[in-house]
C-alpha cells in the first residue's frame, strides 16, 4: 500500500496515490478525447476544455453522492463534513455529475453533444481503471473477506482490514483490481468500435454497468432490496439507459463532419 506518496515541503500537504492516479486518469482521458475529436473533425484544442468540465462535474457529483448516501441515507456522518472530506470519491456520483456538467459544456461551446459523448465513451474506461488502481493503493473500496491466494490485506486501509475485537489482520477480495481487469478490455473493445457504433456511449453505459453489477457481489455494501445493493440497482438503471440509447440511435448515424 502507498496511500501517501509524499508531502509538499513547508506546507506539509500530503499527496495521495489516489489523487495522483485520478489526475493520470483525467490526463489519459484528455489524450484519447483529443484523438477522437480529430477523427470527428472537431477542434482537438477543445478536448482539454471538455475533460475539465467532466472533471469538475465528476468530482462535485461524486462528493454529493457520497455525502447524501452516507450522511443523509445511512446516517453515518454529518453531510457537510462528508462533503468536504478528501475521501469519498464515488463513481456513480461522478458519472452523473460528469454527464450533466459536460452536457452544459457542449451547449456553451456549441459542439454536438452526441459526438462528445462518443469521444468520452472511448476514454472513460481507461480513466476509470486508473482511478481504481488509486483506490487499491490507498486500500479503499475493497471487498469481503477471502482466503484465496489472490486475496489482499489492507492493514492501513480505509478502513483497515483488521478485526475490531482480536486485532487480527485479514485478507479481502481486491475488487478494485477486479474492476480494472474488466475496464481495460472494455476500453479496448469500445476503441475498436469507435467508427462502427451509432451509440458508443450507450455501449459504454451497458458494459460499465455489467462490470459493476458483477463485482458488487464481492463488495461490502449493504443490500437495498431483493438481495441487491443500491449500486447494483443503479447499474440496472444504467444498463437500461444504455440499451435505450442504443435502440434510439440504431438507425441514426453519428453526425461526423469529417470522418477519419
Amino acid at each position: 500500500m502507498y496511500p501517501e506518496l509524499f508531502r509538499i515541503p513547508y506546507f506539509d500537504f500530503p499527496i495521495s496515490s489516489f489523487g495522483v492516479l485520478m489526475a493520470c486518469g483525467f490526463l489519459a482521458a484528455w489524450w484519447i478525447v483529443g484523438k477522437r475529436f480529430e477523427e470527428h473533425g472537431l477542434d482537438p484544442e477543445l478536448s482539454s476544455t471538455i475533460v475539465l468540465y467532466a472533471a469538475i462535474g465528476g468530482i462535485l457529483g461524486s462528493k454529493l453522492y457520497f455525502a447524501i448516501d452516507v450522511g443523509l441515507v445511512r446516517g453515518q456522518g454529518e453531510f457537510l463534513d462528508l462533503l468536504l472530506d478528501r475521501g469519498g470519491i464515488t463513481w456513480y456520483g461522478g458519472l452523473i455529475g460528469g454527464i450533466l456538467v459536460t452536457t452544459i459544456g457542449t451547449r456553451i461551446h456549441e459542439i454536438p453533444t452526441r459526438l462528445v459523448a462518443s469521444a468520452v465513451a472511448a476514454a472513460a474506461p481507461f480513466g476509470q481503471a486508473l482511478g481504481r488502481v488509486g483506490c487499491f493503493l490507498v486500500g479503499d473500496d475493497y471487498g469481503v473477506r477471502s482466503e484465496g491466494w489472490w486475496a489482499v490485506a489492507f492493514p492501513k486501509g480505509a478502513p483497515p482490514t483488521r478485526d475490531s475485537v482480536t486485532g487480527e489482520v485479514f485478507s479481502v477480495h481486491a475488487t478494485q483490481l477486479y474492476e480494472v481487469a474488466w475496464l481495460i478490455p472494455v476500453g479496448l473493445f469500445l476503441w475498436s468500435r469507435r467508427k462502427k457504433s451509432n451509440c458508443l456511449f450507450g455501449e459504454y453505459l451497458m458494459l460499465a454497468a455489467i462490470g459493476r453489477f458483477v463485482v458488487e457481489f464481492w463488495r461490502v455494501n449493504p443490500q437495498a432490496g431483493l438481495g441487491l445493493t443500491s449500486a447494483q440497482w443503479i447499474a440496472v438503471g444504467l444498463f437500461v439507459s444504455g440499451a435505450a440509447l442504443c435502440a434510439y440511435y440504431r438507425d441514426k448515424p453519428e453526425p461526423v463532419p469529417n470522418p477519419a
